[in-house]
């Protein structure tokens, strides 16, 4: 079978140009993408409860295919969802018209001018938000990531005002029933997380964690957990059971107090943030969306459990709980949002090496290893496209990107994850696009003036 370079030489009848071999170069990676996508994951898609995966897509490396063809890599997995770091002009433009949901990211170092001056939150929306939607669906922005665990005082009193002042200058454009205000926490804000129904939140941090409950209950906004059971086994991979992280039949834990049976940790820790979130009150007017989660395919020597064999049962496992649409012991009928961390390997990640393997693909588009997913899928409207044909539905993966350059564009250099959707993507007719088209217009010239 000829390459794609031997067809446009052929073609041309002569050595070819710098640009065909430019053209021809880009054009296999983008087949060998879509190829990869058909064997690591022939299906994937939306279980019938409305649940979709998604993936976060970062680019702290120097060696990662540009944003087109990551796009591409996410159409063919059905994706749908969206997770970023930041705003990357460059990643929202290659998506534009794609049908699929980002959220987007303001990199902490924004997160105090966005406090002290409401202006300046104004001035991001019009530089990050305006000019991509609605060719590109934004849904969400989270201001900052794990800012309530870092040790910067100035940082936590800037946290809830900024997140205020982002509501109010996307208020002034008629957004905010479109786009969500929110942040991402770490596992830390919690004192203790088991047995679940016991966790509360840290002593310390309550002075800035009730309010920000009470704001995300006021606008609807979802509260984001970033779970890694990885980093429990890690820690103790002699008492903590392998199969019980990797969503594999186990014994099972309980919890006295409540009764539940949990059979993985991942549900164990999410319901412990939910009975944190009860114990201050805002329990029911807040949903819980995993924003981060995964599992490395390598590590250092003293990183127990670090293995494309343990990735691919955890990501596999993961991809098949979320398409089931299942949610946690403690709320049953409520389908789990989750982000996966990661779409691909990042060369540039500091920190062990198995912050550099959570990719579930390599730089060129080859999978990392065989997750082996077959989700069934949904008809649907989506507009994404691969090898030539209409996506699955409503279903698939969702990327996300981090930190970028000045004012949130530029290289990103964030995190990954994968998204399960709770509810099912409403795709709208030709002609409610063409009126949405028109408010949002209307909504945008208002901003600018």
């Amino acid at each position: 079978m000829a390459t794609i370079s031997n067809v446009v030489t052929n073609t041309c009848c002569a050595s070819p140009t710098p640009l065909l071999r430019r053209r021809a170069t880009a054009m296999a990676l983008r087949v060998q993408l879509v190829l990869a996508v058909a064997v690591v994951v022939p299906a994937l898609g939306v279980a019938a409860g409305g649940a979709t995966l998604g993936v976060n897509y970062g680019q702290v490396a120097d060696n990662l295919p540009p944003p087109q063809a990551a796009a591409m890599l996410l159409r063919a997995l059905n994706a749908t969802k969206v997770k970023l770091y930041d705003a990357d002009a460059r990643v929202l433009s290659a998506f534009a018209g794609s049908g699929a949901d980002f959220t987007v990211g303001l990199p902490d170092r924004l997160v105090p001018r966005l406090a002290a001056d409401p202006s300046a939150a104004a001035a991001w929306v019009r530089a990050n938000i305006l000019p991509h939607i609605p060719a590109t669906s934004i849904t969400a922005v989270t201001v900052g990531n794990e800012v309530l665990t870092g040790n910067d005082s100035a940082m936590l009193r800037s946290l809830l005002p900024a997140m205020q002042s982002l509501h109010a200058a996307l208020a002034a454009c008629n957004l905010t029933s479109r786009v969500a205000v929110t942040t991402a926490h770490s596992l830390a804000v919690l004192s203790s997380s088991f047995p679940p129904s016991s966790a509360a939140f840290r002593r310390e941090l309550l002075p800035y964690m009730a309010p920000l409950l009470a704001f995300l209950a006021k606008t609807g906004s979802p509260f984001l957990i970033n779970a890694y059971p990885y980093f429990a086994y890690k820690g103790d991979p002699e008492h903590v059971d392998l199969n019980y992280v990797l969503f594999e039949a186990n014994a099972g834990v309980g919890d006295p107090a409540t009764g539940l049976r949990y059979d993985n940790m991942l549900h164990a820790q999410v319901d412990a943030v939910r009975a944190a979130i009860c114990r201050a009150n805002y329990g029911k007017a807040v949903e819980i969306r995993v924003s981060e989660t995964g599992w490395p395919s390598r590590g250092d020597d003293d990183e127990a459990g670090a293995t494309p064999e343990n990735a691919a049962r955890y990501n596999g496992n993961l991809m098949r709980l979320v398409a089931q649409g299942k949610g946690t012991p403690a709320a049953p009928g409520e389908a789990l949002q989750v982000y996966v961390f990661a779409l691909f390997n990042e060369d540039m990640k500091p920190g062990p090496a198995s912050e550099r393997h959570y990719g579930l693909f390599k730089p060129d588009g080859t999978p990392a290893y065989d997750v082996g997913v077959k989700a069934p899928t949904i008809g649907g409207s989506w507009k994404g496209r691969a090898n030539g044909t209409s996506g699955g539905g409503a279903g698939g993966l969702v990327v996300a990107e981090g930190p970028g350059g000045a004012d949130g564009a530029g290289q990103g250099t964030g995190f990954y994850t994968v998204s399960a959707a709770a509810h099912k993507v409403k795709r709208w007719r030709c002609w409610e696009s063409l009126f949405a088209t028109v408010v949002l217009v209307m909504a945008s010239g208002l901003c600018w003036s």
